[in-house]
């Protein structure tokens, strides 16, 4: 969930829940078949709506976790929050065949540079890193061979988003390096950490990269970005350079 506010051109549309897949022991991802398809920038959200039968309303934002496509197919990675309205109907709920009511794409500032020349820094934590994943699969599958570093933060690897696919792009794909700070067990590759994200640990992710990064996404919760933010203009990175979302309380 983000903040983030729609675009007056975003219509409410009905979609339809065709896969639902468990990513993480709090995490779900969510594909979702538009009944008005729209291509979306890597990095935009959209808002979900719910009625309940009393008339009650109840809308959260979700970032993107899907790469730009044509197919009309959406993935939400939609975490659960025990005191939430939204998340606990998705992951107690919702069933394949459901039809959800969202508007979209929305969000201009936390997009993917489609025209950047310097290297790209992501750093996330929890579903924050639906958005980065978006970029990452982008980058991927339009060619890009901007330098990309995505550091993610994690209790456990049963709780990294995506972890998997992660270190398979990072094995493949040609300038994409990807750290991984485990905050409650040992990291087990020897370019992972095993501490909570800092100073020290952004730097030694920049140097990864050929130069300093000339952007930065940072998404997670508002602690995680105040401490990444501080890590980032501490490794010499310029403020201008780091653009931030924020999700939850």
């Amino acid at each position: 969930m983000i903040e983030g506010a729609p675009t007056p051109r975003a219509q409410w549309q009905k979609s339809l829940i065709v896969e639902i897949v468990d990513r993480t022991p709090s995490i779900k991802s969510f594909f979702l078949r538009l009944s008005a398809p729209f291509t979306h920038q890597a990095g935009q959200h959209v808002d979900v709506r719910l009625t309940a039968p009393d008339g009650y309303v109840a809308m959260r934002s979700y970032s993107i976790a899907s790469a730009p496509s044509s197919t009309g197919i959406l993935e939400l990675a939609i975490e659960r929050l025990p005191t939430g309205e939204v998340s606990p109907f998705f992951h107690d709920v919702a069933q394949v065949g459901d039809e959800i009511e969202l508007r979209g794409p929305l969000g201009g500032h936390f997009i993917w540079p489609g025209d950047a020349s310097g290297p790209v820094l992501l750093i996330g934590a929890g579903s924050g890193v639906a958005p980065l994943a978006a970029m990452v699969r982008y980058r991927r599958t339009s060619g890009q061979r901007v330098p990309t570093a995505l550091l993610m933060s994690a209790r456990t690897r049963r709780d990294t988003l995506f972890g998997d696919e992660l270190v398979a792009a990072e094995e493949s794909t040609s300038g994409f390096s990807f750290a991984l700070a485990l905050t409650r067990e040992p990291a087990t590759r020897g370019s992972d950490f095993s501490r909570r994200i800092d100073a020290a640990m952004i730097g030694d992710v920049v140097a990864r990269l050929p130069s300093l990064p000339e952007i930065v996404f940072v998404c997670g919760s508002n602690t995680f970005v105040n401490v990444a933010v501080d890590g980032a203009l501490t490794a010499g990175i310029d403020a201008a350079a780091i653009k931030t979302e924020r999700y939850g309380a």
